[in-house]
C-alpha cells in the first residue's frame, strides 16, 4: 500500500466516524489535527520514558500508526503532496551542513548511486505485519 493509498483509506475511516461532518465534537480542523499530531507523538515518548529498557513493539506500533494517520491527514487536508514534500526534503538534507565548522557533505547529486537512492525513497510503503 502506497502513500495515497493509505490517505484514501484515513479518509474513509475519518467519514465513518463523522468527523470531517459540520458540527463534529471532533472538528478535523489543521489546528486540531496539528494538536493530535503532537499528542501522539508525545505517546511515543512515554515508550522510552524511565529508562532504557526495550519498549513493547506493539504498542509503540500502534502510537506510530497514530502518528502517521494524523500526519497524512494533515498533509491531505493541507493540500500538500506528502510524497513529494518528503522527496523535497531528502534532497535537501543532502546539502545541508549537519556539523558546524566542518565542510558540506556531498550534494545529493553527488550521491553515489542516486538512482538506486531515488528508487528506494519512491518505494511505495510496505507494511509491516
Amino acid at each position: 500500500m502506497d502513500i495515497k493509498a493509505l490517505t484514501q483509506e484515513m479518509h474513509r475511516f475519518v467519514r465513518s466516524q463523522g468527523w470531517y461532518e459540520t458540527g463534529s465534537p471532533r472538528p478535523q480542523t489543521l489546528r486540531n489535527l496539528a494538536i493530535s499530531l503532537n499528542l501522539e507523538a508525545g505517546e511515543v515518548l512515554e515508550h522510552f520514558q524511565w529508562g532504557d529498557k526495550d519498549p513493547d513493539l506493539q504498542a509503540l506500533g500502534n502510537e506510530l500508526a497514530d502518528v502517521a494517520l494524523y500526519l497524512l491527514q494533515i498533509a491531505s487536508v493541507a493540500g500538500i503532496d506528502l510524497e513529494q514534500a518528503i522527496l523535497a526534503k531528502l534532497e535537501r538534507n543532502y546539502t545541508r551542513n549537519w556539523r558546524r565548522n566542518k565542510p558540506c557533505g556531498s550534494p545529493f547529486s553527488a550521491v553515489p548511486n542516486r538512482a538506486r537512492v531515488i528508487r528506494l525513497i519512491r518505494r511505495p510503503f510496505a507494511l509491516v505485519s
